[in-house]
């Protein structure tokens, strides 16, 4: 029977959760390099949870520079089965203000500098990202925000800009005319990593601007998004602690995310070099060893 575990990956603004009093900070190494920083784990409840920042302790790791796949695959040596995105963005639409939470269900993906797969050598994978987060884990992050009182959206899309610069006027009012909702620098290749790693996900967006396609805030400034990410930490953290009580309710065991590679590697198993399934062993182990 599988445990499962729950890890919170914090963004801007979101790098401790202090209420989490038995703490344990975990040095990993992974085939792909160190994750962010260390890795929080706690026991909430009589439940193991991690916690980890995604620009590390203090902010000094630029969104393009994020050692995504380190962290994914630290994660997944820890055990952890589920991953809930805490992450601040920007607002294109009007009833989207600052401070509102966004639970994502679509993501459309603008980066173009970073290494989006496990699977890069001589082992080559296809994933479906169709539905890229799992239902179960929204249905979880919906009940713990209506636990706390915060004004909420289900479902919305994330455009993920590669950053670290904000958007011009023009892509603004482009993203705005695709009907997208939210805009951030972070989600995305994380979504896709984690569902190569078979870890069922989930993305909490937290509005912190209306972007600059909104006439109020046509320069956004970091001190401006400082202010709203403060109050919304706050808000995520009570929002994480109602997570952790309910998470394991909702677990679907028809996750898309959870035997995704049963059918997803598609390079015969004669060329599958030991050196690289010992690369790939916490991440596709399951099935390169069969």
């Amino acid at each position: 029977m599988t445990t499962n575990k729950l890890a919170i990956i914090g963004g801007s603004g979101l790098y401790d959760v202090e209420e989490f009093k038995e703490r344990d900070l975990i040095e990993i190494n992974t085939p792909w390099g160190r994750p962010s920083d260390q890795i929080l784990k706690t026991n909430y409840k009589n439940k193991e949870v991690y916690f980890l920042p995604r620009h590390g302790r203090g902010h000094s790791i630029s969104p393009s520079n994020i050692n995504f796949r380190a962290n994914i695959d630290a994660l997944k040596q820890l055990g952890v089965t589920d991953i809930v995105s805490v992450s601040a963005v920007g607002s294109l639409k009007e009833n989207l203000p600052p401070g509102k939470f966004v639970i994502v269900d679509q993501f459309i993906d603008r980066t173009f500098a970073r290494t989006k797969t496990f699977f890069e050598d001589e082992i080559v994978a296809h994933v479906s990202m169709a539905h890229p987060t799992s239902n179960g884990l929204m249905n979880a992050c919906e009940e713990a925000i209506k636990k706390s009182n915060i004004d909420y959206q289900r479902n919305g899309t994330y455009v993920v800009m590669e950053g670290p610069q904000f958007s011009t006027l023009a892509e603004s009012n482009l993203y705005r005319s695709w009907k997208a909702d939210v805009i951030g620098m972070t989600n995305m290749p994380e979504a896709k990593l984690a569902r190569e790693a078979e870890i069922r996900y989930a993305s909490v967006s937290m509005v912190t601007d209306f972007d600059c396609w909104h006439p109020d805030h046509e320069n956004v400034d970091v001190q401006q998004v400082i202010k709203v990410l403060l109050g919304n930490a706050e808000k995520a953290k009570v929002m994480i602690k109602n997570l952790i009580d309910n998470f394991e309710n909702h677990i679907d065991p028809n996750d898309p995310a959870n035997n995704c590679l049963d059918v997803a590697i598609i390079t015969s198993p004669e060329k599958r070099t030991q050196k690289t399934k010992d690369k790939l062993k916490t991440i596709a182990g399951r099935v390169l060893n069969k």
